[in-house]
């Protein structure tokens, strides 16, 4: 039980970030946008679709977690660093607490991720 478990959460956490590529796929400009009002880069956002869309995936299916879940935690400490700094304004406060409980949420999966054999074997 304990195993399933961790599988749905580690696919809740996936969806957000294999969701979050795909719409920067299907509609880029609002968040080229909103990476020029930060005075980031226009190149960076295909590379941010591909940790995403890549990372999420792995992290979905459980390969490579200490790097996937790592690489995710640190991209959304980045995010709430780079985007949501305004902790004055109620939402971006709350975009950065969000930010920073994910990337929590992240490095607990990157450091207790064992082989799906070893869990097999213990459970």
């Amino acid at each position: 039980m304990p195993m399933m478990i961790a599988i749905a959460g580690r696919g809740l956490l996936a969806m957000l970030f294999i969701l979050a590529g795909a719409a920067k796929i299907a509609g880029p400009q609002p968040f080229l946008d909103h990476m020029a009002a930060h005075h980031i880069p226009r190149a960076l956002l295909p590379l941010v679709v591909v940790l995403e869309l890549g990372a999420g995936a792995a992290l979905l299916i459980g390969w490579q977690l200490p790097i996937s879940a790592g690489a995710l935690a640190l991209f959304c400490v980045a995010t709430a660093f780079v985007f949501h700094l305004d902790l004055a304004d109620k939402a971006e406060r709350t975009l950065f607490v969000k930010d920073l409980a994910l990337a929590g949420a992240l490095m607990v999966i990157a450091a207790g991720a064992a082989p799906i054999h070893a869990v097999a074997a213990v459970g």
